[in-house]
């Protein structure tokens, strides 16, 4: 998508070679319209594809899916939990999953009351670098028996093998943008 590569260009952070920041738009302050436009090129990426829900993981990747959510005339949009709380009982799927920018394994969970046998799920975060949420998520959709039609990310550091592993389970990737490499602090796309 040319907006998201030209905000990338214009507020993104090159951090090393790996990391590139974007909080000025997408994970920490929020350009809504920019989602939204984000949303609406994903529902055409995947315009025959049934999706009853959308799944993500939080925090991050809430915003984004909350997008694609609405693009997709407001479907239901859960997300995994990496915190434990008081009110979530023991009555969910589990999975550890190990976060590339924080290198911290996290036990994430989903309710069993809102992840059922022969939904058609499409999982959304908001970066896509080696893949873990990815293989994390899909994981849980095993676990209750629910079918992933899709996987959605903004941003895709292609470079880092994410896009291989989920292809490999014969899933479609949308990138709204795929970076390359960077060079001289700068994203190629």
């Amino acid at each position: 998508m040319k907006e998201l590569e030209e905000r990338i260009l214009q507020d993104g952070v090159v951090i090393n070679d790996d990391i590139i920041k974007v909080d000025s738009f997408l994970n920490h302050q929020i350009d809504v319209n920019l989602l939204n436009d984000l949303g609406m090129d994903v529902k055409k990426y995947f315009n025959n594809v049934k999706v009853d829900k959308v799944l993500t993981i939080e925090t991050s990747g809430i915003a984004v899916a909350y997008a694609v959510s609405q693009a997709f005339d407001s479907i239901p949009l859960l997300f995994a939990k990496k915190s434990k709380s008081l009110i979530v009982d023991e009555n969910v799927y589990k999975t550890d999953i190990k976060s590339f920018t924080r290198n911290k394994v996290s036990t994430v969970t989903v309710s069993k009351n809102y992840l059922r046998k022969g939904e058609k799920i499409l999982l959304v975060d908001d970066f896509l670098a080696e893949g873990n949420a990815a293989m994390g998520l899909i994981d849980l959709c095993e676990q209750a028996g629910a079918e992933v039609v899709g996987f959605v990310t903004a941003i895709e550091k292609a470079f880092q093998g994410g896009r291989q592993r989920i292809e490999n389970k014969g899933i479609k990737v949308y990138s709204g943008a795929t970076i390359k490499a960077f060079k001289n602090n700068k994203p190629i796309f």
